[in-house]
């Protein structure tokens, strides 16, 4: 998988959003908003020229106590988001 161009990452006010760049009239209506940990894996994502759900897991682990079995499901969750709302495509 692969994070499409053209979408940022913002934080404001402690809220995590993705919002296309170069959007000059923000539709509210198309901004995803991300938990703390759905934000950290987005950023490891970016900065990657592609990524495996097995590649989330592991920064999730690395990042938070939490067991890979656990973090498999919410990494498919999370991956699963990110396609429906047209994230991320295919290699």
């Amino acid at each position: 998988m692969k994070v499409k161009p053209g979408f940022k990452l913002l934080t404001v006010c402690g809220e995590h959003m993705v919002i296309s760049e170069g959007v000059e009239n923000i539709n509210f209506d198309n901004i995803i908003s991300m938990n703390e940990s759905a934000a950290y894996l987005w950023q490891h994502a970016q900065s990657c020229p592609s990524f495996t759900i097995d590649d989330l897991v592991e920064w999730m682990v690395q990042e938070y106590d939490v067991e890979s079995s656990v973090a498999a499901i919410d990494c498919k969750d999370i991956a699963n988001q990110w396609e429906s709302a047209g994230l991320i495509e295919p290699d």
